[in-house]
C-alpha cells in the first residue's frame, strides 16, 4: 500500500514537490494529476491509477508500473528506461517518439496508443493489445510480439524482419511496404 494518501500527494504537488524517487505509491489513485517533470524513478506505482495524467517529461526510469492504469496519459518526453510496464493499461496514451527499448510491456493494453517513432527494439510485447495502434516509423528490431493483438495497427513501411510475430493477430493490420520476418516486402 502507498506510503502517501491521494490527498497528501496532491498537496505536495500543489506546493511544488516533484521528487517521489524510490517512494512506495502502490495502488494510489491520482487520475488527472499534473505530474509533469516529476521524478518518479524507482518508485513503486504498481496498480496505481494515473489515467489522464500529465506525465510529460516525468522521470519514470526503473519505476514499477505493472498493472497501473495510465490510459489517456500524456507521456511525451518521459524517461522510461528500465521501467516495468507488464500488464499496464496504456490505451489511448501518447508515447510518441519515446525510448521503450528493452522494456517489459507483456500483456499491456496499448490499444489506440501513439507509438509513432518510438524505439521498441528488444521490447517484450508478447500478448499485448496493440489494436488500432500507430506504429509508423517505430523501431521494432528484435521485438517480441508473440501472440500480440495487432489488428487494425499501422505497421506500414516498418522493418519487421527481426521481430517475433508468431501467433500475432494481424487481421486488418496496415502492412503496406512492411518487411516481414521471412524477408519479403508486403505489397
Amino acid at each position: 500500500m502507498s506510503e502517501f494518501t491521494r490527498e497528501e500527494v496532491l498537496h505536495l504537488l500543489k506546493s511544488g514537490k516533484r521528487d517521489f524517487a524510490g517512494r512506495n505509491l502502490e495502488g494510489i489513485s491520482l487520475p488527472r494529476a499534473d505530474l509533469q517533470g516529476a521524478n518518479l524513478s524507482g518508485a513503486d506505482l504498481s496498480g496505481a491509477d494515473l489515467s489522464w495524467d500529465n506525465l510529460n517529461k516525468a522521470n519514470l526510469s526503473r519505476a514499477n508500473l505493472g498493472k497501473a492504469n495510465m490510459s489517456k496519459a500524456d507521456l511525451r518526453e518521459a524517461e522510461l528506461v528500465g521501467a516495468n510496464l507488464r500488464e499496464a493499461d496504456l490505451h489511448w496514451a501518447n508515447l510518441s517518439d519515446l525510448d521503450l527499448s528493452g522494456l517489459d510491456l507483456s500483456g499491456a493494453n496499448l490499444s489506440g496508443v501513439k507509438l509513432d517513432k518510438a524505439n521498441l527494439s528488444k521490447a517484450n510485447l508478447s500478448k499485448a493489445n496493440l489494436s488500432k495502434t500507430d506504429l509508423s516509423k517505430a523501431n521494432l528490431s528484435e521485438t517480441n510480439l508473440h501472440e500480440a493483438d495487432l489488428h487494425w495497427a499501422n505497421l506500414s513501411d516498418l522493418d519487421l524482419s527481426g521481430a517475433d510475430l508468431s501467433g500475432a493477430n494481424l487481421h486488418w493490420a496496415k502492412l503496406r511496404g512492411a518487411t516481414m520476418p521471412n524477408g519479403t516486402i508486403h505489397p
